[in-house]
């Protein structure tokens, strides 16, 4: 019998620091109305120094088993993109795995 992968929950997590056009404003020549124009973004979320990929990521797992109502040990797999990774080896995913104290699953 074949078992089909599917997600049952999903979370996210930002980084506290808010980092705003008027905030941007005052570093470089630029105004928040040309770049609302040019590319819709009013703010982003800058992550605290030394916070890494994988410390985001974890609040957002976490989430996610929640939404899922699942425990850590129903997990099966863990599929983890970025392309800001905080090292090339171990991968994000086996650092995630291990954060949050799975074992015996691919990532």
């Amino acid at each position: 019998m074949l078992k089909y992968s599917r997600i049952v929950g999903t979370g996210s997590h930002l980084p506290e620091k808010v980092l705003t056009n008027a905030d941007l404003e005052k570093m470089v020549e630029t105004s928040d109305e040309w770049i609302q124009e040019r590319t819709g973004i009013r703010q982003r979320r800058i992550a605290a120094q030394g916070e890494t990929t994988v410390d985001l990521a974890v609040p957002a797992a976490r989430r996610a088993m929640q939404a899922a109502g699942v425990e850590p040990d129903e997990i099966d797999l863990i599929i983890f993109g970025t392309c800001t990774p905080d090292q090339i080896f171990p991968n994000c995913g086996a650092l995630l795995q291990d954060r949050l104290g799975l074992r015996n699953i691919p990532a």
